[in-house]
């Protein structure tokens, strides 16, 4: 007797159309036959070359949009693209080469494509570029900062980047091989790699080398070849450095003529903006009135200063040395600087920050964080978390000055407020509710959601906000006027791009750097009191306002200011010289 098979009928998931059925059996088989494949054992040489060649496609569009600008025609800028991928190609895999060893070296190939994934989504958001000045930047950076950099439009980019690879490296089988077989074949690739990049270069020479040569930000677009190439440059270069000794500068100061027999001692308050711009204050003819409370209170602003950097990272300490930008830019050893001048002269002297710390200026000095001493009722109206308005410094600053020695205050008072002023993304942030005059104003820190009219909104309020912080600091200086002779400078450490040129932020290389992030606001103010201490002509300095001056200036003009003898003190960079009786 024959017996007839009975098929079983198809399963059908409950609720699932019968239409769909087929396109479901579909799915899971094309998933079976890419599984398959991707489970096949292959060399770890195969996966990193597979790796090069999805990162320089999916993880460079900054890059080949950038190209395609530069170009122009198609027929241009198509050949030009196509050596840089094969440059990029051979870079990633000469780089991965030295990683071919096994599957424990999976977490390590999927941390390059994460790497490659958050560094595309910065350079599409913000228009930055991987330099090693941009990467000492991001390990400056606090988790305040941080927190304002992340949002779900992030995470969509980085997604789109590694999920794919994350699946591929999860189900890849990596052969076992034995050291030697694996050796020579890492050997084999990273010279296959670096002899395919040299006939490329040569062969696309003439293309390649002008257009390096004009566009030097290109070569920091290379994704993720320029980041790991600047991490290195950060992180390892140093240690085959010899350290760098602190050299002291502050021999021979001493307190100048005007400290004898004193009425009243001085009261100099410095204040280091962040990310403001020259060109946005109302006092500098800005088509907006941003800062009518300064304009109130009788400042002076010099319209034409540029800074020693393009973020506070080389800023800051720049400008706080007597070296200028070309000297500090060259140094071979750490000196002193500034604020340790003005203490070892005998004067108090205080940093108080409302930032990510002071970059190593004020190690030496007393300093102290403006949220630290805050009560919960000061942190609920003035900070978000951990971020606050620069009010913040004002609170308890009376006691703040009152706790520095009593030997040094008889003789003078230095405080150095650091903003946070401006800082971005997150502008939103950096304003008060009763302050956001210009609306509507960009609520994101995805810049590239808001449009030109809403980002510059937002910007400008922060600027208001600077304005009435910098008039109620005067106010409170004005207040000291019967125990001390007052005075205030104000300049930020670099300025800020919007939106110009396709940049967002700041941290663009000196060189090639839009002026909207070098040319920054400086803004003085004199109490009566220092204004006859120190002979000071208003009608003097206001016919100087347009003179062009730098970060190089302030270390001598606060010197000359405060009548502080030294021998790194030079009157020529003195931006007040010409201007005092006594000069």
């Amino acid at each position: 007797m024959s017996l007839t098979r009975i098929e079983p009928a198809p399963v059908r998931a409950p609720g699932l159309p019968s239409a769909a059925a087929p396109h479901l059996d579909s799915a899971r088989a094309l998933w079976t036959r890419i599984d398959t494949w991707l489970a096949r054992p292959r060399s770890a040489q195969q996966v990193v070359v597979w790796l090069g060649i999805y990162l320089a496609v999916t993880a460079n569009w900054p890059l080949w949009n950038e190209l395609a600008r530069i170009g122009g025609a198609p027929s241009a800028y198509l050949p030009t693209s196509a050596a840089m991928a094969v440059l990029m190609v051979c870079a990633t895999v000469a780089l991965l080469s030295f990683t071919a060893w096994s599957r424990w070296m999976k977490p390590l190939w999927f941390a390059v494509v994460l790497l490659a994934a958050f560094v595309q989504h910065y350079m599409i958001e913000y228009r930055v570029v991987m330099d090693p000045t941009m990467i000492a930047n991001v390990l400056q950076t606090d988790p305040n900062e941080v927190r304002d950099l992340l949002s779900w439009r992030m995470a969509f980019h980085v997604l789109l980047v590694a999920l794919l690879p994350a699946i591929a490296l999860w189900r890849a089988n990596i052969a076992p091989m034995r050291a030697v077989a694996k050796l020579w074949r890492n050997a084999a690739l990273l010279l296959l790699s670096v002899a395919v990049a040299l006939a490329a270069a040569v062969a696309m020479n003439r293309q390649l080398a002008p257009l390096m040569r004009n566009n030097v930000h290109l070569r920091y677009m290379m994704n993720p070849v320029a980041s790991l190439y600047s991490a290195g440059s950060v992180l390892i270069k140093p240690m085959f450095k010899r350290s760098r000794k602190l050299l002291p500068i502050t021999a021979g100061t001493a307190l100048g003529a005007s400290y004898a027999g004193q009425a009243r001692p001085p009261m100099f308050v410095l204040v280091v903006g962040e990310t403001a711009r020259a060109d946005h204050f109302g006092l500098n003819g800005y088509a907006r009135n941003t800062t009518p409370e300064l304009a109130a209170r009788g400042v002076l602003s010099y319209r034409e200063v540029h800074s020693c950097g393009t973020n506070t990272l080389a800023s800051v300490p720049c400008m706080f040395s007597h070296l200028g930008k070309q000297g500090y830019e060259s140094r071979k050893d750490e000196h002193e600087n500034l604020v340790d001048v003005l203490q070892a002269a005998g004067l108090a002297v205080l940093w108080l920050d409302n930032q990510a710390g002071c970059k190593g200026v004020c190690t030496r000095i007393p300093n102290a964080s403006a949220f630290d001493s805050l009560t919960p009722a000061q942190k609920s109206t003035l900070c978000d978390g951990e971020e606050c308005l620069d009010d913040v410094m004002l609170q308890g600053l009376d006691a703040r000055i009152a706790a520095l020695p009593a030997e040094r205050r008889a003789k003078g008072v230095v405080l150095v407020m650091h903003q946070m002023g401006s800082h971005g993304p997150a502008y939103y942030k950096r304003s008060a509710a009763d302050v956001k005059r210009f609306l509507p104003e960009c609520k994101t820190n995805a810049l590239a959601e808001c449009g030109h009219a809403e980002l510059q909104n937002v910007y400008d309020n922060s600027i208001a906000q600077t304005d009435r912080f910098l008039a109620r600091t005067i106010d409170w200086l004005q207040a000291q006027s019967g125990r001390y002779d007052p005075a205030l400078l104000y300049v930020s450490d670099h300025g800020e791009s919007l939106g110009e040129y396709g940049l967002f932020l700041h941290g663009v290389p000196y060189s090639f750097a839009p002026e909207a992030q070098k040319h920054v606001p400086m803004i003085t103010w004199f109490g009566a009191g220092m204004s006859d201490r120190r002979g000071l002509s208003r009608a003097c300095m206001a016919s100087g306002l347009d003179a062009p001056l730098t970060h190089d200036n302030l270390y001598h003009t606060v010197l000359g200011l405060m009548d502080v003898k030294t021998p790194t003190y030079r009157p020529a960079l003195d931006a007040l010289a010409s201007c005092r009786n006594s000069a």
